[in-house]
C-alpha cells in the first residue's frame, strides 16, 4: 500500500502521542495503532451485532463470531439492522484510503463497539481482533463458567503491511484429513493470514483427485506403511501392500476452498514438477526418461545422496521427461482440473530440486536439446517451465514457483517464491517479477526451534527470535515487487496433527506480525508476553504449541580437552539452573550467572533447566560429556 505524506505524518504523530504498546492487551499481529482507554465493554444476552443494510458477507462473519462466543460463554447474541448499543459492523460509504482493502477501525465504548472497514474483508479482520480482546476462555470448545465476558475499551486503526501473508502445509509427506485442514485454516484466519499454500504432490504421495488420470490417486496416493525417520526408512518390499496415505476428492477440495474463502483465505495449490514427481511416476512411469516400471511411491526411504552446496544424485528417477510431448498432454489434463478447482489467480508449479542427471545421460533428451538449441540442463528445465507457464496462463492463471525456476531464464510473467534464502527473491524483483519471501531457515517452520537434543532431528534451526527478527523486504529492492511472505511447513518428520501444531506455533505468530504489522511496531520484548498469553488461549482450544523459547541456548567451547559452557536464553527474566554431578537440577541447584562455565574433569553429564518466578518453565536438558565435546568449537 502506498501512503501519502500527509497520512505518514498523521501515523507518526499518533504513535508519539499514544502508547505504542499495551502490555495487558495481547493482539497478534500488533495493530498499526492501538490506544487503551479506561473502562470495559461487557457482553450479555442482550448484546446484538448490528449490521446496517444486512450485507450477506458481513452477516456470515458476524454469525461466526456469535457461534464462537456462544460455545465458550453460553451467551446467545442476536443480529439487527440498526441500533445504538452492541457491536456495529459498518461498511464505509466513502472508503478510508489509509486502511485499504483489508484494514479496519475498532472503537469500543462502554455500550458500543464499532468496527468499520471498506469492505467485508476488513470487518472479518476486525472481528478476529475482537476475539483476541476477549478473555482467553473464548477459545474453549465448551462452555466455561465464572468468566466475565468483557473487553477493555480501545481505539484501533489497523491494516496489513503486505498483501501476501501465507502458510504452506505439506500434505504429501504425511496426509492430513480434510477436517484438520479446515481447523488449520481457522487458526490461520485468527492471525490474519490470507494465503494457504497447499503442497499437494511430491515423491511421497499425490493428494488431489484428477478425474482424467485416476491412477494418480489409486496408485500415487498410497505407500507402504513406515514409522521411522524419513530418509532412513526401509524401501518397499516385494509384494508389500501400500496401505498408508489418502487423497482429497474434488468435492473435498471444493469444500475446503469455500471454507477458506469464507475466512478470506485464498488457497494456492502446488503441483510440484518436473522433479519431486515419484508418486506421479509410480502411476505413469512412461512419463520419465527411464520409464522405470518398478518406481513406487516413496515411504521415506533414502533415494538420493546429497553432496553439499545443494548438489545431489538421485538413485531413483523422480523427474518428468521435458522432451516428451506426452508429458505436456499429461500436465494439460492435470492443470485443467486444478485450475477449475482453485479460483485463486496463482498456481504453484514447484520447480525445486530437479535432478537432471537422467536427462543428461539420455540420447533422446540430448538430441532434443541439440535440435532446440538448448545449451544445458538448466536451460532445459527453463524450456519446460516456460511451456508449462504458457499452458497454465492459457487457463487464465498466473504461475509461481520455487526460486530454481530462475535458472536458465525465468518465464515471462512467472512469480518467484524465494526459499533458498533471499537471493532468488532479490534477483527476481530486480528482473521485475513478483516475489513471495519464504526463506530457509527463518521462515521454514519444520526447522528445529530449540535445544537440538530434544527437538525432532533436522538439518537446520530457526528459533522464534530468528523468525521474528527476519525482515521480509530486502534492502535496495523495489517494494512493489515483494508481494509478501509465508512460513513453510514441510512434514517429512511431522507425522501427526499435534506435531503440525507444535512446529507451527509460536513461530507462525512471528511470521504473522512481520507480514501484517508495520516494521516500526515490531518489538521483541513486547512480543513475548503476547505469545505467552496466546499459549493460554491454545490451552483452552486444545491446540499444541512449542515451549522451546524457554530452552537455554548452550554454547560449548573446547581448548584441548577442557570444555567451557556459556548459557543464554531467548526470553528475558529466566533463571538457569544446572548440575554436573548427575543430580536433577532444580531451584536449589547452582544458578548460571554469566561468562564461561568450566566443565569439570571427570564429569559425565551436564543437566540444565530454566525457571521463571521460582517455578520450572523450560524442559530438562541432559547432555553427556561426549555430546558436549562434539559441540565444542
Amino acid at each position: 500500500m502506498k501512503l501519502s505524506g500527509r497520512y505518514v505524518v498523521i501515523i507518526v504523530l499518533l504513535c508519539i502521542c499514544n502508547p505504542i504498546f499495551s502490555q495487558d492487551i495481547s493482539v497478534i499481529p500488533e495493530p498499526v495503532q492501538l490506544k487503551k482507554n479506561p473502562g470495559t465493554f461487557v457482553f450479555n444476552s442482550k448484546t446484538a451485532l448490528i449490521i446496517p443494510g444486512g450485507e450477506p458477507e458481513v452477516t456470515r462473519s458476524a454469525r461466526m463470531f456469535i457461534e464462537k462466543l456462544q460455545t465458550a460463554s453460553g451467551l446467545t447474541l442476536s443480529t439487527a439492522n440498526s441500533g445504538n448499543a452492541g457491536i456495529q459492523l459498518i461498511i464505509n460509504q466513502k472508503p478510508e484510503t489509509i486502511i485499504g482493502q483489508e484494514g479496519y477501525t475498532l472503537d469500543a465504548t462502554s455500550n458500543l463497539i464499532t468496527i468499520k472497514a471498506n469492505n467485508a474483508t476488513g470487518i472479518f479482520y476486525g472481528l478476529q481482533t475482537l476475539v483476541q480482546l476477549l478473555p482467553d476462555e473464548i477459545e474453549s470448545k465448551q462452555k466455561v463458567s465464572n468468566v466475565s465476558w468483557q473487553i477493555p475499551l480501545v481505539s484501533i486503526v489497523d491494516y496489513p503491511r503486505f498483501s501476501w501473508r501465507g502458510i504452506m502445509l505439506d500434505v504429501s509427506r504425511h496426509f492430513f484429513p480434510k477436517e484438520y485442514v479446515k481447523n488449520y485454516i481457522d487458526q490461520m484466519a485468527r492471525y490474519k493470514f490470507n494465503r494457504f499454500h497447499w503442497h499437494l504432490t511430491d515423491d511421497q504421495g499425490w493428494r488431489v483427485e484428477i478425474k482424467a488420470l485416476p491412477r494418480l490417486t489409486s496408485v500415487g496416493a498410497w505407500r507402504v506403511p513406515r514409522v521411522g525417520h524419513f530418509g532412513t526408512n526401509e524401501p518397499p518390499k516385494p509384494g508389500e501392500k501400500p496401505t498408508e496415505g489418502g487423497f482429497y476428492t474434488q468435492d473435498d477440495i471444493k469444500e475446503v476452498v469455500q471454507y477458506a474463502k469464507e475466512r478470506y483465505i485464498e488457497i494456492l495449490p502446488e503441483i510440484d514438477v518436473p522433479g519431486h514427481s515419484m508418486a506421479a511416476l509410480a502411476a505413469y512411469p512412461e512419463l520419465c526418461v527411464t520409464k522405470d516400471t518398478t518406481i513406487k511411491v516413496n515411504p521415506g526411504s533414502k533415494f538420493s545422496t546429497w553432496h553439499g552446496n545443494g548438489k545431489f544424485t538421485m538413485h531413483i528417477d523422480n523427474t518428468l521427461n521435458p522432451a516428451d510431448e506426452n508429458v505436456y498432454k499429461f500436465l494439460d489434463k492435470v492443470f485443467t482440473e486444478v485450475a477449475t478447482l482453485f479460483p485463486f489467480e496463482f498456481i504453484h508449479i514447484g520447480g525445486d530440486e530437479c535432478y537432471k542427471g537422467y536427462w543428461e545421460k539420455d540420447p533422446k533428451v540430448t538430441a532434443f536439446m541439440k535440435a532446440n538449441k538448448i545449451k544445458n540442463a538448466e536451460e532445459l528445465q527453463s524450456y519446460f517451465t516456460k511451456r508449462l507457464t504458457k499452458l497454465i496462463m492459457d487457463k487464465n492463471k498466473k504461475v509461481i514457483g520455487w526460486d530454481e525456476i530462475l535458472e536458465g531464464g525465468l518465464a515471462p510473467g512467472a512469480a518467484v517464491m524465494s526459499w533458498r534464502g533471499t537471493k532468488g527473491g532479490i534477483e527476481a524483483a530486480h528482473q521485475k517479477h513478483q516475489v513471495v519471501m519464504s526463506p530457509n531457515p527463518m521462515y521454514y517452520l519444520d526447522m528445529g526451534q530449540g535445544e537440538p537434543s530434544i527437538e525432532p532431528p533436522i538439518y537446520n534451526y530457526a528459533r522464534l527470535k530468528d523468525t521474528y527478527a527476519h525482515e521480509p523486504l530486502p534492502a535496495g529492492v523495489d517494494s512493489t515487487f515483494i508481494l509478501g511472505g509465508q512460513g513453510n511447513l514441510w512434514t517429512e518428520q511431522i507425522p501427526t496433527t499435534h506435531q503440525v501444531e507444535y512446529m507451527t506455533y509460536p513461530r507462525a505468530f512471528a511470521v504473522s506480525e512481520s507480514l501484517w504489522s508495520p516494521k516500526y511496531r515490531k518489538n521483541w520484548s513486547n512480543f513475548i508476553p503476547k505469545v505467552e498469553d496466546h499459549f493460554k488461549r491454545f490451552d483452552f482450544a486444545n491446540i499444541n504449541y512449542s515451549t522451546s523459547l524457554y530452552d537455554p541456548i548452550i554454547n560449548v567451547k573446547k581448548k584441548g580437552t577442557q570444555l567451557t559452557i556459556e548459557l543464554s536464553t531467548e526470553v528475558e527474566g529466566l533463571t538457569i539452573h544446572y548440575t554436573v554431578d548427575n543430580t536433577i537440577p532444580g531451584k536449589y541447584s547452582p544458578a548460571y550467572t554469566k561468562g564461561p562455565l568450566v566443565y569439570p574433569d571427570g564429569a559425565d553429564n551436564f543437566r540444565v533447566i530454566t525457571y521463571k518466578n521460582g517455578k520450572p518453565i523450560g524442559r530438562l536438558i541432559s547432555l553427556k560429556t561426549e555430546d558436549l565435546t562434539k559441540r565444542g568449537r
